[in-house]
Parts: structure tokens; C-alpha cells; sequence
């Protein structure tokens, strides 16, 4: 159950995996909240303070969670996730080794939640998964 605020703030735009497939939303629409894919990243173009113009894109990777939209406030809920600047890249390179010789076969790899979530904290910190 997500229980903790990985990111919130204004947003321009956030682009996430759900559980009802890809999304990109546009803030300043109609609220939006989605269950966020397990083991999924998220891309956010957040706004500069005081300006129309984004900042920095800020890249999450979620174990699980949800993406709430309302207005131009995006929040991400997730109970195990991380920041791009917080992920240890050879730590998510070992837990990716470790997950895919845990599932046993290629395709259990390919749907295993804990092989997901080390992916999207490579792809999050900018690596190839």
C-alpha cells in the first residue's frame, strides 16, 4: 500500500505506465488518478516557480503506487520507490541480476514485479536496462 510522497509539486506535464496503459497528461486539466504499473517509471516536466516555463524533467522509479493530477499539482504515492538522483546504479545493476536469477526463466524474468522495479531504477538514473 503506498504510504509515503515520493514527489509532489507543479507540473507541466507527466508521462507514467498505469495499470490501463501509457499516459500522458497535460496539468490544468480534469483531475486524473491512476494505479501506477508495478515496477514502472515516471517522467515529470515540473514548473520553475514564479514562471510559465519547466524545469529540469525529474524521473522516478516505482515498485508500486499511484499518480494523482489535479489542477497543475502532480503527486506520485508509492511505498518503495526512488528518485533518479537516488538510485545506486551498480546496487539496481546486482538487484537485476539477483531478480532475474531468482525468477528462473526468461519469462518469469520478463513478469516479475522485483526485475521491473530494478529496470525502471536503471532507466530512471539514465542506463540502459
Amino acid at each position: 500500500m503506498p504510504d509515503r510522497s515520493l514527489w509532489s509539486g507543479e507540473a507541466s506535464m507527466v508521462i507514467a505506465k498505469t495499470i490501463d496503459g501509457d499516459v500522458g497528461i497535460l496539468t490544468g486539466r480534469a483531475p486524473v488518478f491512476g494505479i501506477l504499473s508495478p515496477g514502472s517509471m515516471v517522467r515529470i516536466q515540473p514548473l520553475v516557480a514564479g514562471e510559465e516555463e519547466s524545469g529540469a524533467e525529474v524521473r522516478a522509479a516505482v515498485r508500486d503506487g499511484f499518480l494523482s493530477v489535479s489542477g497543475d499539482r502532480v503527486s506520485i504515492l508509492s511505498s518503495v520507490g526512488m528518485l533518479a538522483g537516488d538510485v545506486d546504479v551498480p546496487t539496481a545493476h546486482a538487484d537485476l541480476d539477483t531478480a532475474t536469477a531468482e525468477a528462473g526463466s526468461p519469462a518469469a524474468a520478463e513478469e516479475s514485479v522485483e526485475v521491473k522495479y530494478a529496470r525502471a531504477r536503471l532507466r530512471a538514473a539514465g542506463e540502459q536496462a
